[in-house]
């Protein structure tokens, strides 16, 4: 993996096994060279699946099948390759696709639908499927519990390091267990809702509850984050809970026994998403960015996005230069309704523009202070409603351009 972002956790967490769960990681050599890049994944027949995915227009040949096959809500495995996206490659690449999974369908004694896809990596060359399936039967024959490090790493593209996040929870009286592991450096600005995540549950859901939850929480966690603006043609995020936890039937996504496992998810999708942004390429900053009196939380989410995806705000935070005049720049072109004279804008608590006017005795030391941090916060009132939303970005640095000005070489 690339050098180690200054914004890394500590250390990897140790995350418990989910009941139901068995892992498998290898390395295919399918761009990268002595390191894990493919992920095979086996569930029980009581697996429930949900998924959300990328609405770009030229999404890749994994995200054509998860989008019908998550229809059924069953699933019994998942294969995931890093380094080659499968994207733009034609009927090749959904050949590609089908031999994977009819591999994998086999090995599982599973049926085709059941089986999950996820490529992430260069777009518009042909995947090598050959190195993956010819190693599948050998990965059937390691599957692990607790390999969720390896798991992490395996799915890992420019990643400086594997992303993955545990939690419990009761249902009723019952103790679940959620895990999730995630990728994403670059190419981050999710739209669905180069991003993967999955998260596993021994929780017994039906399927519409599963998606009720994930499309709630995709839209609080990685909906809410941006790196560089620009949407990938593989984000996939899907949860498989296998139903392996005795706990009392769940009918319904607002059931009050659900309300301590939609925290402990709600957080754990959170989590993710933070790690994603910390991993940024290139970056220095972490950045939080609040925005409150828009006319709507929509609203408000789409101010947040500008400023977070503005190269004018993201360098002025990368040279530790309380520009704020950008912030107001990006606030009046994001498309929503602002009062330009109600405008309130905050930077590390400290208050720097208001009523249309830089305040009265402003000092700009401790903004610059702040700015000279790892973890910058920024908060905006546009002074027109109640609509509020945090979003969550990081700073743009020369590591940005140099990461992807050889992305290929």
């Amino acid at each position: 993996m690339p050098p180690l972002s200054p914004l890394a956790p500590a250390r990897f967490p140790d995350m418990p096994s989910v009941a139901g769960v068995q892992l498998a990681a290898a390395a295919c050599g399918l761009r990268y060279r002595d390191r894990p890049d493919v992920l095979f994944v086996a569930l029980p027949a009581t697996t429930s699946v949900a998924g959300v995915f990328t609405r770009s227009l030229t999404a890749s040949a994994a995200v054509d099948w998860c989008r019908r096959a998550v229809s059924s809500g069953k699933a019994r495995g998942l294969v995931v390759n890093s380094g080659n996206a499968n994207a733009f490659t034609g009927k090749a690449g959904m050949a590609s696709v089908e031999r994977t999974v009819g591999a994998a369908a086999k090995l599982l004694k599973a049926g085709k639908r059941e089986i999950f896809v996820a490529s992430t990596g260069v777009i518009g060359e042909p995947l090598p499927d050959k190195k993956i399936t010819d190693r599948l039967p050998e990965m059937g024959r390691s599957f692990t519990a607790d390999g969720w490090h390896d798991a992490a790493r395996a799915i890992a593209t420019t990643d400086t390091f594997p992303k993955g996040a545990t939690r419990t929870a009761k249902i009723g009286g019952t103790t679940v267990t959620i895990n999730g592991i995630a990728k994403g450096s670059g190419m981050i600005a999710p739209d669905m809702a180069t991003m993967l995540a999955f998260v596993f549950t021994d929780a017994k859901l039906p399927p519409p509850v599963l998606r009720a939850l994930v499309a709630r929480s995709t839209d609080l966690s990685f909906n809410c984050m941006t790196v560089d603006g620009d949407t990938s043609t593989s984000d996939t995020m899907i949860a498989f809970a296998t139903g392996a936890a005795r706990h009392a039937p769940i009918r319904s996504a607002r059931s009050l026994l659900l309300r301590e496992f939609c925290k402990a998810f709600d957080s754990l999708m959170i989590d993710l998403a933070q790690q994603i942004v910390r991993d940024g390429e290139g970056a220095s900053k972490f950045v939080t960015i609040n925005v409150t009196g828009a006319a709507s939380n929509r609203a408000a989410k789409r101010i947040a996005l500008t400023i977070a995806n503005s190269p004018l705000v993201k360098t002025a935070i990368a040279g530790a230069d309380a520009n704020w005049g950008r912030i107001v720049m990006a606030v009046g072109k994001a498309g929503e309704k602002a009062d330009r004279d109600r405008l309130r804008v905050a930077i590390g608590g400290v208050a720097v523009a208001a009523k249309g006017a830089v305040v009265a005795g402003y000092d700009e030391a401790p903004v610059t202070a702040h700015m000279k941090g790892r973890d910058i916060a920024i908060d905006v009132d546009v002074g027109v409603g109640k609509g509020r939303a945090t979003v969550w970005t990081c700073d743009l640095t020369d590591g940005y351009i140099k990461i992807n000005g050889s992305y290929r070489s």
